[in-house]
């Protein structure tokens, strides 16, 4: 199986199923000098965990990393970095009446058809539980951007669920309000009634769509490549590939298409200072507005970049639904018992901004904005605070040992 690998210089490469014994991931393109631990990575996966509430999936996984390579003494060293989530709750058996009797638009079929075989245990390699390996990944590219120079905040929220949309919010907002409430909505009094709407779902044995609105600032102008190393080509691949997605968009989005040339099209003006959400300097050409998303022709304009994911409903429902059995030749009529979410976003909002971590810190490697061997950008230079001092205190009984010497008088031979 291809597919499983992201990014250019900074890249994720991901394994693992549902309910196999772990996840886990390896991230290559991590310069030196970043400093990392655990639990700069678990404060991520803790806000996508499931179990968090009524809302969520009951199944009991505490998703502990484990950093296996790539770190010494609290910095990176420029060599992959690996990481290992243990499977804790994993409950096969459920699964088993579906093994050759696919769940109604579940992937299970499809996998059958294309390998003559599949990890069927809760969706196996399909299911969205791979996704805590973005998250880590996630992690590890936003420490390396608050280390660099450059000051780039990314931030989602839900901003629909079913049909009860959110007025729009300020960044501000998002900020302070997202992670207050369980559906993770930054307007309160919205999130409130998605919530009753979630657990009457629920209650029906049944799930519901949503979306999620997404922002990133202080992204420098001249990111990206035309054509199929654009920007948003190279950031919809990314959000889309985030299992049950089914639409991404930038700028005005899907009402571009109602907005006639004149009106859609931005003109330039000069930096006057007073805008400290684009990255320009005082002088610069700048569009009046940014309706295009802070995207134009496929590279960054410096103006802040957002635009909406959208989530089909959950397709894992308690309600009774019709499969046939290709061994038995039968219909049946089947219930899918477990431990499912009733609704995507309010778990998808770190999956999406860590895509956003992901692609804005590739392109930036790739532009030469940060340095890819060492975030200090001081190539040649040994003498570091992050380099590991020399041990002092070699036991008598060491296999090796390196004892000082007097400099040896070159021979005049």
């Amino acid at each position: 199986m291809n597919g499983n690998e992201f990014g250019r210089l900074f890249r994720v490469t991901t394994y693992g199923e549902s309910h196999g014994p772990a996840m886990g991931c390896t991230v290559s393109g991590v310069p030196a000098g970043v400093e990392l631990d655990e639990d700069d990575v678990q404060v991520e996966l803790d806000r996508r965990k499931p179990g968090q509430s009524m809302i969520t999936t009951s199944r009991g996984e505490p998703d502990e990393v484990t950093i296996n390579s790539g770190v010494q003494d609290g910095y990176t060293t420029g060599t992959p970095v690996g990481m290992v989530i243990q499977n804790k709750d994993a409950r096969s058996g459920k699964y088993e009446p579906f093994v050759t009797a696919p769940r109604p638009s579940h992937g299970d079929y499809t996998y059958s058809a294309k390998f003559g075989t599949r990890n069927w245990g809760g969706g196996g390699r399909s299911s969205a539980r791979e996704t805590v390996n973005w998250v880590a990944a996630g992690a590890i590219a936003k420490q390396v951007l608050e280390g660099s120079d450059y000051d780039v905040r990314v931030k989602a929220h839900v901003n629909q669920i079913g049909d009860i949309v959110a007025p729009e919010v300020s960044f501000e907002e998002m900020l302070e309000h997202t992670e207050e409430n369980e559906v993770r909505c930054a307007h309160p009094d919205t999130a409130e009634r998605m919530r009753e709407s979630i657990d009457e779902y629920q209650k029906q044995g049944d799930s519901i769509g949503g979306s999620i609105y997404f922002e990133a600032r202080g992204v420098p102008r001249g990111l990206g490549a035309p054509r199929f190393d654009s920007f948003p080509s190279r950031l919809g691949a990314g959000l889309m590939a985030i299992p049950a997605t089914t639409a991404f968009e930038y700028g005005l989005g899907r009402e571009a298409r109602e907005v006639a040339g004149i009106d859609r099209n931005e003109d330039w003006t000069f930096d006057e200072g007073d805008r400290p959400e684009v990255v320009s300097e005082e002088g610069d050409p700048v569009p009046v507005g940014n309706d295009h998303g802070g995207l134009q022709g496929g590279i960054t304009t410096g103006e802040p970049i957002y635009g909406e994911v959208t989530w089909h409903a959950p397709t894992s429902i308690p309600k009774e639904q019709e499969t046939v059995d290709w061994e038995t030749g039968e219909h049946k009529r089947i219930q899918v018992v477990g431990r499912h979410d009733p609704v995507l976003p309010p778990r998808a909002v770190p999956v999406v901004e860590a895509m956003l971590h992901l692609t804005i810190l590739d392109f930036m490697l790739l532009g030469g904005r940060i340095n890819p061997d060492r975030l200090d950008d001081r190539p040649g230079e040994y003498e570091t605070e992050y380099h590991p001092n020399s041990p002092r205190n070699d036991p008598d009984d060491a296999a090796t040992r390196a004892e000082p010497t007097e400099p040896t008088e070159p021979s005049e031979d």
